[in-house]
């Protein structure tokens, strides 16, 4: 019989499965490394493991009579069968009130699914997400976990030891029940697709109108990294556009213009339209790399269709920078407030008690959204938890105020120039849209009772359905109402 020694075990040795493990091992955790394949279990120890206080496991019963009570087994596999064909396997090897932990890239519904049948059969489920990519795993990720909130105090000391820290405060803390660690994670990943498109945007914009290059633009974003846009991703940017090829040329210029995707972004959208809010940024990012994927045709449309007679800004170079900067600035604050609206939104869908503040300070390092402005965040949501919107916070108000006027400019000169910028464009009419007392709703209610006799509700009456006769042939029998 093996003997219990092991805190923690890992099943999955690819690269985010083994990084994890060798940070556990660095803060002073024994962790059981296990994977389907044994012969990686055995190259890892004698590689990348040796030396360390990691130890190994021949199968699935070895792995679990080397666990400590309760036992705490983490998946780092592929989302979706491969999660539920381990915890079937697994499973009758655990007694009430072990722990399973699935650590990968989950959809929440899958998690919210897990966790309850997990509870019928004594066990503890933990759903998290973890960011970071393969640095993070291994010197300090953001981990979002959700799940059994009893199965907490056992992985507590395991999470926020090996996670990023900032101030010294870990970026890692409960989200909620049942699959909210994962739909955090997936928000998260919707804001990255937003965030990404939107530096993207900035530098199209200073490419084509402006003719800049990418050594030029470096230190524009460098500059940027400086500022309020301060963030991993504005400095790796950086980085990219300063990267030369073995022949001294950009290595970026050189690189397809069709972006790929996993999917998470997509699933942010799906939700969004699932319960009804207009996360609009983050749904266009998606579709903007859907547009970038459609090369072929791009490339024959530009041959037949016309644009602008000029793509070239003619004003101030150094004025337009620091007016893409603004919009940047401002799209990235729309952003956040619909990535935020949403988890709002799940919260009330699913009774999850969210700490939106507790997971601005999860994304503040570690993450690939790591940003000085996650700090500005957790402050509003600090001051006033009742939030609804970060648009209202004092902060963003003043922010948003102050970029407005570039904001303007820079979409309405990429409109006259021909340049796309879905994510900016959109990002602004929906702040236009969510500060306008009044919007063109009403005729869509006065169209669909005219049609389908859907009825709509009048300003002096709220809450009472009306339809109308408007043809004079119609009658007045209406059609059940559906929420629009």
């Amino acid at each position: 019989m093996a003997e219990a020694q092991a805190d923690i075990a890992v099943i999955g040795l690819a690269v985010m499965g083994q990084n994890l493990i060798l940070n556990m091992n660095d803060h002073g955790f024994v962790v059981c490394a296990f994977n389907r394949t044994v012969e990686k279990v055995d190259a890892f120890l004698a590689n990348e493991a040796k030396g360390t206080k990691i130890i190994g496991a021949s199968s699935f019963e070895d792995m679990v009579a080397k666990l400590k009570k309760p036992r705490r087994v983490m998946l780092m596999v592929k989302a979706g069968k491969p999660v539920d064909q381990f915890i079937d396997r697994i499973v009758p090897l655990l007694e009430a009130g072990d722990i399973i932990i699935d650590g990968g890239n989950s959809e929440y519904l899958d998690s919210n699914r897990r966790c309850q049948s997990l509870k019928e059969k004594g066990l503890l489920f933990i759903g998290t997400g973890v960011s970071g990519g393969e640095e993070g795993a291994r010197y300090g990720p953001s981990i979002m976990p959700g799940g059994a909130e009893e199965a907490w105090p056992h992985v507590k000391d395991i999470f926020q030891g090996i996670s990023a820290k900032v101030n010294g405060e870990p970026c890692c803390d409960w989200v909620g029940s049942e699959g909210a660690g994962h739909f955090v994670k997936m928000v998260h990943n919707g804001i990255e697709y937003g965030d990404m498109q939107l530096i993207c945007e900035a530098y199209h914009v200073m490419k084509d109108a402006l003719g800049m290059k990418p050594d030029e633009m470096s230190k524009v974003f460098n500059e940027w990294n400086k500022s309020e846009l301060s963030s991993f991703l504005i400095e790796i940017t950086a980085a990219i556009l300063a990267y030369k090829d073995t022949d001294g040329s950009p290595l970026v210029e050189k690189i397809r213009d069709s972006a790929g995707q996993k999917g998470t972004g997509k699933w942010t959208g799906i939700s969004a339209l699932e319960y009804g809010v207009p996360a609009t940024l983050i749904s266009e990012a998606v579709f903007a790399r859907c547009l970038s994927s459609l090369q072929a045709e791009r490339i024959e449309a530009s041959k037949t269709l016309n644009g602008p007679k000029t793509s070239k800004y003619t004003g101030d170079k150094t004025e337009f920078i620091e007016q893409i900067r603004l919009a940047l600035y401002a799209s990235k604050i729309v952003s956040y407030a619909q990535g935020f609206m949403l988890l709002r939104e799940a919260a009330k869908v699913f009774s999850w008690k969210l700490n939106y503040g507790g997971i601005a300070l999860m994304w503040r390092g570690g993450c690939i959204i790591r940003s000085d402005f996650l700090g500005n965040i957790k402050e509003a949501f600090d001051k006033n938890p009742d939030l609804n919107n970060l648009l209202m916070d004092d902060f963003f108000k003043q922010a948003i105020h102050n970029c407005q006027e570039s904001w303007r400019k820079v979409v309405s000169s990429s409109v006259m120039l021909g340049i796309p910028t879905p994510a900016f464009s959109c990002a602004l009419a929906f702040y236009d849209g969510y500060r306008s007392e009044r919007l063109p709703a009403n005729l869509i209610q006065a169209q669909r009772d005219y049609f389908g006799a859907h009825t709509y509700e009048l300003l002096s009456n709220p809450g009472q359905f009306v339809h109308t006769n408007w043809t004079g042939k119609g009658g007045n029998v209406s059609a059940s109402t559906y929420s629009a």
